[in-house]
């Protein structure tokens, strides 16, 4: 069987977006589109490096229902592998979020799924399908925060991570600070945005820049953060800190466009580019994103 180019670990589930075009200024029933459509943040990554040309592998819990026999037939065909989820007895996960003409206004995830199966999904990295704890997974590997804080903390200490390139997303600001653990990683790559690294720093940072070198402070070895139409930020300990501006654009969809950022950032670093080049063309896949304009890597 082929082997995967990296595995993204975390959420796959359905999303459930609403979205108008106006201004969700009060209750009441406006005009819009719902959709679903596979998400999570762990397949929202998976599915746009498999869309750049990699092979991405998820470790998730996907309910053995009939979402979930849809679901892992919607990635499957969309080229990310679902060889080593997990199929469990409870419902398949699902994310609801209604955005406005300003950005998102609400959001549920419904992840219990996932939380309830805790380190089953990580079987294939010890069992020798992925890794075993003497020869453990050596590439890159996307966690995301809807996994549990225990879980995330037995991941900063397995044995099963030590030689790996993790690079870790949150799910939203309320689940930020569970990434603390895993941040501290040598070999971790935190991303959020900037309301998110202040939580995890516990401080108000103005820009992306500040935010970025208050993780370091913090004890991340290198973070990311975004800041939506602001310039983003790169803190790496021991290197200069590199910002870049957004591209200026009409944003018609948000959910997602973190996970695209940390994807395209992730795929050019995999393609040998330099840390100026990588947060270049991730700025600009996350703008190509929420323009629904297409992105070339």
């Amino acid at each position: 069987m082929t082997r995967p180019d990296i595995l993204c670990i975390g959420s796959v589930l359905w999303d459930i977006i609403g979205r108008t075009d106006t201004s969700l200024r009060a209750r009441g029933d406006v005009a819009g589109h719902i959709t679903r459509l596979p998400g999570g943040v762990a397949l929202n990554i998976a599915m746009t490096l498999a869309r750049f040309g990699l092979r991405p592998a998820v470790l998730s819990a996907i309910g053995a229902d009939t979402e979930g026999t849809e679901l892992l037939a919607a990635c499957e065909a969309l080229g990310v592998d679902t060889r080593f989820a997990l199929r469990t007895d409870l419902p398949t996960d699902r994310y609801m979020a209604i955005e406005d003409s300003t950005g998102l206004v609400a959001a549920i995830a419904d992840a219990h799924s996932l939380e309830a199966a805790g380190a089953s999904i990580l079987e294939p990295l010890s069992d020798g399908r992925l890794g075993t704890e003497t020869a453990p997974w050596a590439g890159p590997i996307a966690v995301d925060g809807n996994l549990t804080e225990a879980l995330l903390a037995e991941i900063a200490a397995s044995p099963l991570f030590r030689a790996a390139d993790l690079r870790i997303a949150p799910a939203s600001p309320g689940k930020a600070e569970r990434l603390i653990p895993v941040m501290r990683h040598p070999g971790a790559t935190l991303y959020v945005n900037r309301q998110e690294a202040g939580l995890i720093a516990g401080c108000t940072p103005a820009t992306a820049a500040e935010a970025a070198r208050a993780l370091i402070a913090a004890g991340a070895a290198r973070a990311l953060v975004t800041d939506g139409a602001h310039p983003a930020a790169d803190a790496a300990r021991g290197q200069p800190l590199l910002t870049c501006a957004a591209r200026p654009v009409q944003a018609r969809r948000i959910t997602g466009a973190g996970d695209t950022f940390m994807a395209a950032h992730l795929f050019a670093e995999t393609r040998g580019h330099d840390r100026t080049e990588a947060l270049t063309r991730a700025q600009a896949a996350a703008a190509a994103y929420v323009a629904f304009e297409d992105f070339t890597p």
